[in-house]
C-alpha cells in the first residue's frame, strides 16, 4: 500500500529509540525524509545509522530537549530550513512516574504538566506555520491508553495525557480546512527497552523479566503486550495521504484493553521509578 509519503518532510520527537524510532524506521522505508530529535547523543547517533538503512530520503538528526522550549523551536525551524518543508510531526516523549492521585504532590503534577503537555504543544505551535504553508500536515501525538481509559496507578500519565487529548482536538477543528490533520496515539505497554527495563525491574534479582512481559499482557484481549513495529504502522497510516479524512480522534493501540475491563496485574506492585 502505497501512503503518500515518498519526498515528505517528517519530524520525530524521541526518535532514538522505542516508539519514536520505530515510527521513524516506518516513514523513512515510506520515503520520507526523517528528522530525529532525542537528548542522548550516542542512542540518537545509533538510532540515525539504523534509519539510514532502510531510508529512501535523508535523514537528519538533531540532540534535542523538547522540555526546553527555545531548543524545541529552534529545531523545529532548523528542520523545516534544512529539508525545504515540514509535512510530519510526531511528538513523543518520556512519561510521569506512576501511582495513585494523592501520592503525588502539587510540584510533581506541574513537572508532569512540564514534561508530557507543554512540549506537546511547544512542538504542535512551532510546527503549525510550516504546515500551513505546505497545505498539507499531519500532527500525532503518542500519549498512552490513559488517555482514553483510567488506570488508577497512572494518575499523572491520565492528567497530563488526557490534557493532550483536548489540546489536539481543539486544534483540529481550527487547522483542517488548512489540510492538517490532528490525531492521538493512545498504545498500551508496548516492547520498547523502557518497558523491557520496568519488567527486569519489576522482576527483581533472579527474577523473569520475560514472565513481566507476559504478565502485562494478559489483561487484553489478544493476550501479550505489543511490538514497536504495529505501533509504527498504525503511525504511518495516520500520517499517509490515505488518512487524509481521519482527526480528532483517540487511536487505542491496546490489543483490546479497554473492552476487558481488567487493570493490569503489573501495576498492583510496581512503584513510581519502576517506569524510568
Amino acid at each position: 500500500m502505497d501512503l503518500g509519503l515518498n519526498g515528505r518532510v517528517a519530524l520525530v520527537a524521541g526518535g532514538s529509540s522505542g516508539l519514536g524510532l520505530a515510527a521513524a524506521m516506518e516513514l523513512a522505508r515510506e520515503g520520507a525524509h526523517v528528522a530525529i530529535g532525542a537528548r542522548d547523543p550516542g542512542r540518537l547517533a545509533e538510532a540515525g545509522r539504523r534509519l539510514k538503512e532502510v531510508a529512501r530520503g535523508h535523514v537528519h538528526t538533531t540532540v534535542v530537549d523538547i522540555t526546553d522550549e527555545a531548543a524545541a523551536r529552534r529545531w523545529v525551524g532548523d528542520v523545516a530550513a534544512d529539508l525545504g518543508a515540514l509535512h510530519v510531526v510526531l511528538v513523543n516523549g518520556g512519561g510521569p512516574p506512576i501511582g495513585t492521585a494523592s501520592r503525588f504532590e502539587p510540584s510533581e503534577y506541574r513537572q508532569a504538566v512540564d514534561r508530557v503537555l507543554l512540549p506537546a504543544v511547544t512542538l504542535a505551535l512551532a510546527a503549525l506555520p510550516h504546515l500551513r504553508a505546505a497545505r498539507w500536515g499531519r500532527l500525532l501525538f503518542v500519549t498512552s491508553e490513559t488517555a482514553s481509559v483510567p488506570v488508577a496507578q497512572l494518575a499523572l500519565s491520565g492528567v497530563t495525557r488526557a490534557a493532550v487529548v483536548r489540546f489536539a482536538q481543539s486544534l483540529a477543528t481550527e487547522v483542517g480546512r488548512d489540510g492538517i490533520t490532528v490525531n492521538v496515539l493512545a498504545p498500551a505497554a508496548t516492547r520498547t527497552p523502557m518497558v523491557e527495563r520496568a519488567a527486569a525491574k519489576l522482576a527483581g534479582d533472579g527474577g523473569d523479566p520475560e514472565a513481566e512481559l507476559r504478565a502485562m499482557g494478559r489483561h487484553n484481549a489478544l493476550g501479550r503486550i505489543a511490538t514497536p513495529e504495529e505501533f509504527a504502522a498504525v503511525a504511518a497510516f495516520l500520517a499517509g495521504e490515505r488518512a487524509s479524512f481521519v482527526t480528532g480522534v483517540i487511536h487505542l493501540i491496546d490489543g483490546g484493553a479497554s473492552v476487558t475491563g481488567a487493570e493490569p496485574d503489573h501495576l498492583t506492585s510496581a512503584t513510581k521509578d519502576t517506569y524510568t
